[in-house]
């Protein structure tokens, strides 16, 4: 490894032990409310949301699959992909915070068009910052693994760490995996992002809470992603740049 990239590995050292610390009691206890009104939505709606956020998950990916761009080559320094992928996530994070804002300021019926935009916006950050990093999102693998990283990032802490040890050991675990468990991906997702999606809603304050919110969510996206590859191509054996 260059200097880059032992600097690089630390920082991934110390992103991986955030997420393998235990959440505050706060969080806790909000999670164990969100399973128990889990518990009391009736099993059809369940069902329905999912094949809702299953579609509308599926179809997102095959739309930014199409608008990709071409993979960046293997020569490409890491430093360099990590500085592109920095600009890309500036680009969608101002598109996410025009976007909630707008959404949030519409009231409740635009508030609730923020869900399968910002859903839009984050898998197309994914699949650029795969491409960035010299990943072929052509390859069902691929797109598979787009959804771990987007798993990773909204998820609570058990889940984290489950989909973190998948990431880690992907060559060894992807053979195991057919498709996601859309039940799951669709609950941690909505409990991850459901009380402050709830004050978008609120008329007089949902534009500047919808900003926040999709900035931070973004934000949060993306550390996550970059840090999932750095982890990814660290832990092969060193490439001569």
């Amino acid at each position: 490894m260059n200097e880059y990239e032992l600097k690089a590995y630390d920082e991934v050292q110390a992103w991986r032990t955030k997420i393998m610390k235990r959440s505050g009691m706060v969080n806790r206890l909000a999670k164990k409310a969100q399973n128990k009104i889990n518990g009391i939505i009736p099993e059809k709606a369940h069902q329905i949301i999912t094949q809702s956020i299953k579609q509308m998950v599926k179809a997102t990916l095959v739309g930014s699959n199409i608008t990709m761009k071409k993979v960046i080559s293997t020569g490409t320094s890491l430093y360099d992909r990590d500085e592109l992928t920095k600009e890309k996530l500036s680009t969608y994070r101002k598109t996410a915070t025009v976007e909630g804002a707008g959404t949030g300021a519409g009231g409740i019926f635009l508030g609730l068009a923020d869900f399968p935009l910002l859903l839009s916006i984050k898998m197309k950050f994914l699949f650029e910052a795969a491409s960035i990093y010299g990943f072929d999102t052509k390859e069902y693998e691929e797109r598979l693994f787009i959804l771990h990283i987007f798993q990773l990032a909204f998820s609570s802490d058990d889940k984290q760490r489950e989909t973190l040890f998948i990431i880690e050991n992907w060559e060894e675990q992807k053979a195991k995996l057919i498709d996601m468990d859309w039940r799951v991906f669709q609950q941690e997702y909505r409990d991850y992002i459901d009380f402050v999606k709830m004050l978008q809603l609120v008329p007089g304050i949902g534009a500047v809470v919808g900003a926040y919110a999709n900035y931070n969510l973004l934000d949060h996206l993306g550390e996550t992603a970059m840090n999932v590859y750095r982890l990814r191509i660290l832990s092969e054996p060193p490439k001569d740049y």
